[in-house]
């Protein structure tokens, strides 16, 4: 008779043939763990950010129509290809005076900490 031990290294090992019921479980197992493992215990998942608050959207300067905003970059979404509406949106939802939508972003810098990781924009908007 096998013992425990030479079960669970073959288990562990993947020695089973194709076809046994050994590795039919073991890869029963696998889903069993991987559908019904709760997400919460990975703690991997993006923060989801909701609408941008405030403090996350300041003006830096005003000259005539043309306006300098400070966006927070936790504001967005994780990275997209689509900055300039992201960060259109996020002025939308952070400013009440902008909620119109009548703007157009003239201009993108990103601003960063000591570690070169893009923390803000500091973004040009035209009325």
């Amino acid at each position: 008779m096998t013992s425990l031990r030479q079960i669970l290294s073959k288990t562990f090992f993947w020695a089973y043939e194709r076809g046994t019921w050994q590795y039919d479980v073991a890869v029963i197992l696998i889903l069993v763990f991987v559908l019904a493992t709760p997400r919460n215990w990975f703690r991997d998942q993006p923060e989801a950010s909701g609408p941008a608050a405030a403090g996350q959207a300041q003006l830096v300067s005003k000259d005539g129509s043309l306006q300098t905003y400070r966006v927070d970059a936790r504001v967005l979404t994780p990275p997209k290809f689509a900055l300039q509406s992201d960060l259109h949106t996020a002025l939308q939802q952070a400013l009440p005076e902008l909620r119109n939508g009548n703007f157009s972003i003239s201009r993108i810098e990103p601003v960063r900490d000591e570690q070169g990781l893009v923390i803000a924009y500091q973004v040009e908007i035209r009325h």
